[in-house]
């Protein structure tokens, strides 16, 4: 069984900056990839980034050239860092898991991140 318990939400005006966190733990060595999603209201969820084991990302295109996801050197932790926000970056920001042993994904709770204009 895993968890992932993300942290870094907030309120930030147009233009500022936020760093997302995920904590995994439980079965975390099949986890491959992580990586966040995000929810607005009305719309589908939607891959923000993710990132491989070996370090290999991929991006939204909506996220290229302003976010950088990476993982903690212990594998557990992966985090998103969000530059040059826009009001349309807010959303609710899920991470989420793959286990490549029983390929089941896995998801966290949900953290806000609200852009001002």
């Amino acid at each position: 069984q895993v968890q992932l318990v993300e942290s870094g939400g907030d309120l930030v005006q147009a233009g500022g900056s936020l760093r997302l966190s995920c904590a995994a733990s439980g079965t975390i060595f099949s986890l491959n990839p992580m990586g966040w999603y995000r929810q607005a209201p009305g719309k589908q969820r939607e891959l923000v980034a993710d990132i491989t084991r070996s370090g290999r990302t991929n991006y939204a295109d909506s996220a290229k050239g302003r976010f950088t996801i990476s993982r903690g050197n212990a594998r557990n932790t992966v985090y998103l860092q969000m530059n040059s926000l826009k009001p349309e970056d807010t959303a609710v920001y899920y991470c989420n898991a793959h286990s490549v042993t029983t390929s089941r994904d896995y998801w966290g709770q949900g953290t806000q991140v609200t852009v001002s204009s």
